[in-house]
């Protein structure tokens, strides 16, 4: 993103200095992690920040970014791949740990994505909480992801209640009710759009938007978004934006979803013609039912602080590497990145 579309909002108040912010982002992210943990009975477990590229177990996301790669002297057969996400990694460790069913994990999770186009809301340097649950066949259904997307906010909304009684000037803004909509009932309703303009339009209306199904080609012929083929089941995932008055823009706080099983899988692979991938170890065991059915996701870390802290730039709120025309654009507006 060049820095002459930066947003920019006039009159920016950093309302907590350097020292007050990192003391902030510290209780933002134990309290949240924890309220998440209780209303989605998760425990949290250590994860890696690279996995072998033999193993399938890398995000390929929209399936064009570049992995960050190496290797190490005492492995010669392979590579590693720094992760994108642990969208994969997690349904294995649920049947390696022998969680049980309505039980699940999370974890911090940091990643390089270095074709990032860089603003106010994305950094090369992502960090989230990285979560997945077991759950039932009985559970793989729209009115389970849901309550789901609804125990997260529940989540948020306690953190940031906590959060105003220790640092009272900040300003509130998550809405915990949820507006729930279809990819493709959210292009119905605003077909001349492009898939941003719709997601603005919609959260700037109600507040907090879960948009559902995407990944698939709607009836345009085009995607809302794109998807991986094989963690997410098209049909039942979501995204959680928040409208934020400071930027005025949706914030996709949560990219989630009840994961594939091996029909979906199959069906995913085919349509995004990533039938080699059935081959990999991780994929296989989908095929053969070796893995359990889960639901989980990721949620910002940074983007979460941003909107609690009433920041106006993600660099505000962690450190990262930016252009040295961001740096002083955003300086010159009284915008100040760690």
């Amino acid at each position: 993103m060049a820095v002459k579309d930066l947003i920019l909002p006039s009159h920016y108040e950093n309302k907590l200095d350097v020292i007050s912010t990192e003391v902030a982002i510290k209780y933002v992210k134990d309290l949240f992690e924890r309220r998440l943990a209780h209303h989605l009975n998760l425990m949290r477990i250590s994860a890696p920040l690279y996995v072998r590229k033999s193993s399938g177990l890398n995000d390929n996301l929209n399936g064009v970014e570049r992995p960050v790669g190496f290797d190490i002297k005492e492995i010669d057969e392979d590579e590693m791949e720094i992760v994108h996400s642990l969208a994969k990694w997690k349904r294995m460790a649920l049947k390696r740990y022998h969680i049980g069913y309505g039980k699940g994990i999370y974890t911090d999770m940091n990643a390089i994505r270095r074709d990032e186009d860089l603003d106010n809301l994305h950094s090369t340097y992502v960090d989230q909480w990285d979560w997945e649950k077991i759950i039932d066949r009985h559970d793989r259904n729209l009115d389970f992801l849901k309550m789901t997307v609804r125990n997260i906010m529940k989540a948020l909304k306690e953190t940031e209640k906590e959060l105003d009684i220790i640092f009272e000037n900040l300003e509130p803004f998550i809405r915990e009710d949820v507006y729930f909509i279809t990819a493709q009932e959210l292009e119905d309703r605003y077909p001349d759009m492009t898939p941003k303009e719709r997601e603005y339009t919609i959260t700037k209306e109600h507040k907090t938007v879960c948009i559902m199904q995407i990944g698939d080609i709607l009836s345009s012929g085009q995607k809302h978004d794109g998807r991986a083929p094989d963690y997410d089941d098209w049909s039942l995932n979501g995204d959680i934006l928040i409208y934020y008055p400071i930027l005025d823009c949706a914030v996709e706080i949560s990219s989630m979803g009840i994961r594939v099983d091996a029909k979906a899988l199959q069906e995913q692979l085919k349509k995004a013609d990533c039938e080699e991938r059935l081959t990999l170890p991780y994929h296989q065991m989908l095929l053969h039912d070796e893995l359990p059915l889960t639901i989980g996701g990721g949620i910002g870390q940074s983007r979460i602080c941003l909107i609690l802290l009433n920041k106006a730039h993600i660099g505000e709120v962690q450190v990262s590497q930016w252009s040295d025309d961001m740096i002083a654009e955003c300086e010159r507006h009284h915008i100040y990145l760690l």
